[in-house]
């Protein structure tokens, strides 16, 4: 396998020996590549889009591999339950970082994404990964599933992580890429942490959410932006039921954020590249979202230089939508 990380899709006989020879792994495939492989130190995640040097593809028989570098000072596997999430912050090394994989729609999926930033260690120690999915055309068929491969486990309603420990001149830095921004329309507030909303507050009044986006024509593949401290952290719209009034959301809104309607972006691979020096180093990881590569068209299309697995959820300490996640592990000296 080549020393690179992130250089391109693997075949998996290739994977399947350099699991053989110890390498540890973070992977990214279809359920029926992964099943293919032998047990060892990785763990991997349900996926078959991906950034390639070529552009975005589709692929089921190849997987993305992201080696652990040999400068690690330790690796462990371990998954967990919905009612683990703040083990997984005991368990992380107190230098270094946790690549994190969790399956779609599943209730630690849900239990992550509304528990991680109460969790003592968060921002601390930092957590990285991504949220397992199927082809597009086989939701509602088949479920997303994360694999352990140091027990052999498939899962469908667990989390894995792979905790790395990184010797004292080195620093996990995670860079988030976010090509949207808030509009200048109403601010909007959620009065709980959820997934399903009918109920907010629309400038500062009661209303209903859906019925807000239908009256004014709201374009739902773009995404609410919130303003986390500062820091903007898009909320992508899974469905909007006029029926119920109710709208679904990929990723839980808070209360207490004030959110906005995204500005339209017209061009997202050019966004993204704009974005990202092509004169900086290349990430350890990366990921990208599947909304992007669906509203974007970015089949075929490259987003600079970075490659990685695209998928239906990306993590960057908290669960997060729409955005690309890159890692950098740097050299402090």
């Amino acid at each position: 396998m080549p020393t690179a990380l992130n250089t391109t899709l693997h075949s998996i006989p290739v994977v399947q020996a350099a699991i053989a020879d110890g390498e540890s792994l973070f992977l990214a495939g279809s359920r029926q590549a992964l099943s293919r492989l032998p047990r060892g130190h990785w763990i991997g995640g349900t996926i078959s889009y991906f950034m390639t040097e070529e552009g975005g593809q589709l692929s089921e028989d190849r997987i993305f591999v992201t080696r652990i570098p040999e400068f690690a000072r330790s690796v462990s596997t371990a998954d967990y339950g919905p009612g683990q999430i703040a083990r997984i912050y005991q368990d992380a090394p107190e230098n270094g970082f946790t690549y994190l994989v969790v399956p779609a729609s599943s209730e630690v999926h849900k239990a992550f994404a509304q528990q991680a930033p109460d969790c003592d260690g968060f921002l601390l120690r930092p957590v990285v990964g991504w949220v397992a999915g199927v082809r597009v055309d086989r939701i509602g068929y088949e479920s997303p599933a994360v694999f352990n491969g140091k027990t052999g486990a498939v899962l469908e309603d667990r989390c894995a992580a792979l905790h790395v420990a990184l010797p004292p001149n080195r620093l996990a830095d995670i860079d988030i890429v976010n090509i949207f921004e808030s509009g200048a329309g109403d601010v909007i507030r959620f009065v709980q942490p959820s997934f399903r909303v009918t109920r907010c507050l629309i400038a500062g009044k009661p209303a209903n959410l859906a019925d807000y986006i239908s009256a004014h024509g709201i374009h739902t593949q773009f995404p609410l932006v919130g303003d986390y401290n500062g820091s903007s952290i898009n909320v992508s719209f899974q469905n909007v039921d006029p029926i119920a009034h109710a709208v679904d959301f990929y990723a839980p809104v808070f209360p207490g954020v004030d959110y906005r309607f995204a500005k339209p972006v017209n061009d997202y691979a050019g966004a993204f590249t704009r974005q990202m020096a092509e004169d900086g180093p290349d990430p350890d990881f990366a990921c990208n979202c599947i909304l992007n590569y669906l509203y974007g068209n970015l089949e075929g299309k490259k987003t600079g230089r970075v490659t990685g697995p695209i998928t239906f959820g990306e993590i960057a300490h908290q669960l997060l939508n729409q955005t690309l996640v890159r890692l950098y592990l740097r050299d402090i000296g």
